[in-house]
């Protein structure tokens, strides 16, 4: 079998691993890939989002699967693309990826199917928007509608930073296109926690919960990020709330988009917060999460494929995961600046002691490969992934494995799963 699979970061790295050890596959491509997923897939030197040129490639390539990583070329429309030249992909298609590409799309899906969510009002006039923020007040959260890779939320505590907010999105365009509309929500309080689920439309598999960490600071300080670290499972989470978030947010979810004509096949992402009055939808991202996907994997017991296979031709029905017992937690080492400008193009030192350590994984995400070095070649540079029998002990472990590793300008959060880390563990998930 030969399997393409679409990105360049952290996760696609995370998934080439756990593709690569399936005796199914023949050949492994990965466009563009970066330094680390040289090590096991043949990269291909073609954009993410350069739909047309990856669908020609899988063609001429005999391609039997391809497995898209993130979020823009699923907005670009890649999955109905492939379909039109009989090509068989892993995602969902253009019109089921705006629970991602549209906050707003996603939230009045919610609103009109009656699925738990935080109130909202959505605005393409600034002055509305100001007018909206002054009647209800501060703390609130103002969201850019469109893609922002995971940094377009802004949590405003006072009214003068609710203003700022909007003037920043919808007047400066920080953030471009993708602040033309904003999504202005009340503020839930609670834990966040990530549910990550495989569908074909019908049948929804939830893979073990997760919980990220966006902020660049320790103690959940700073701007957000695309996610400073993430680990697996959840010990908040118990198996009876796993069962409630199913019931009550993912299958509803699932009917009411095939209410609307839009079959989902792929990964559908619930970013939850558990709130006083149960689990509430904060939003949905339509692809694996970066970096949860990177604490998630190591504990998937069985082969990947025929699960994405199972998906593609729609009876996951007959399909299960299976999940090793223990822990997993993974740290980012980012660049000096980022989520701003940061420097690349620095050598990346310690790596070699890390092949082959025992429970330890390095999943690279912005690196380039340069002769028998590494250097650093984006804001997210490294996943440093360590599983054990217990939250514990795979903190102490990942953390271990980090101090191993150097380059100029590293940076990374020193208190990866501290939430996991005051909670007894959850006996089932």
């Amino acid at each position: 079998m030969n399997i393409l699979l679409v990105g360049s970061g952290g996760r696609e790295h995370a998934l080439i691993w756990k593709l690569s050890q399936s005796p199914e596959v023949k050949t492994l491509y990965c466009a563009p890939g970066n330094g680390g997923i040289s090590e096991l897939a043949q990269s291909v030197d073609i954009g993410a989002e350069d739909v047309e040129s990856l669908a020609e490639f899988a063609e001429a390539k005999d391609v039997d699967l391809t497995v898209v990583g993130p979020e823009g070329p699923l907005a670009k429309g890649i999955v109905d693309v492939f379909e039109k030249r009989g090509l068989r992909i892993f995602g969902p298609t253009k019109a089921a990826a705006r629970m991602e590409s549209s906050k707003a799309f996603a939230k009045n899906l919610l609103k009109k199917y009656h699925i738990p969510t935080g109130q909202f009002a959505v605005f393409d006039d600034p002055q509305a928007a100001r007018s909206y923020v002054r009647q209800v007040g501060a703390p609130i959260v103002i969201k850019a509608d469109g893609l922002c890779g995971g940094k377009g939320t802004i949590i405003a505590h006072t009214l003068s930073e609710a203003l700022g907010a909007i003037d920043l999105l919808m007047e400066d365009r920080i953030f471009r296109q993708a602040g033309e509309r904003i999504v202005v929500e009340e503020l839930l309080v609670g834990e966040e926690v990530s549910i990550i689920v495989l569908t074909d439309g019908a049948t929804a598999i939830p893979l073990l919960t997760s919980q990220d960490h966006k902020r660049l600071h320790d103690g959940d300080k700073g701007p957000n990020t695309g996610g400073m670290g993430a680990y697996a499972p959840v010990p908040v989470v118990s198996e009876a709330l796993t069962k409630q978030i199913m019931e009550q947010i993912i299958h509803p979810t699932l009917n009411a988009l095939v209410s609307e004509d839009i079959l989902f096949k792929g990964v559908l992402y619930a970013g939850l917060m558990l709130t006083a009055d149960g689990p509430k939808v904060l939003e949905f991202n339509v692809r694996f999460g970066d970096p949860e996907i990177q604490a998630i994997l190591p504990l998937l017991k069985q082969d990947l494929v025929p699960l994405l296979d199972d998906i593609v031709e729609g009876r996951l029905a007959q399909s299960r995961a299976e999940w090793q017992a223990g822990s997993c937690v993974c740290v980012v080492l980012a660049s000096g600046g980022y989520p701003g400008e940061f420097a690349i193009g620095k050598e990346i030192r310690g790596l070699a002691r890390l092949k082959g350590r025992e429970k330890v994984l390095v999943f690279h995400a912005g690196t380039k490969r340069d002769g028998d070095r590494f250097l650093s070649w984006g804001g997210r540079v490294l996943n440093v992934v360590a599983t054990d029998e217990d939250i514990e002990g795979a903190v102490k472990r990942a953390y271990e494995a980090v101090g191993e590793i150097a380059f100029e300008g590293m940076t990374y959060r020193k208190d990866i799963a501290w939430r996991a880390l005051k909670k007894p563990v959850s006996s089932k998930q």
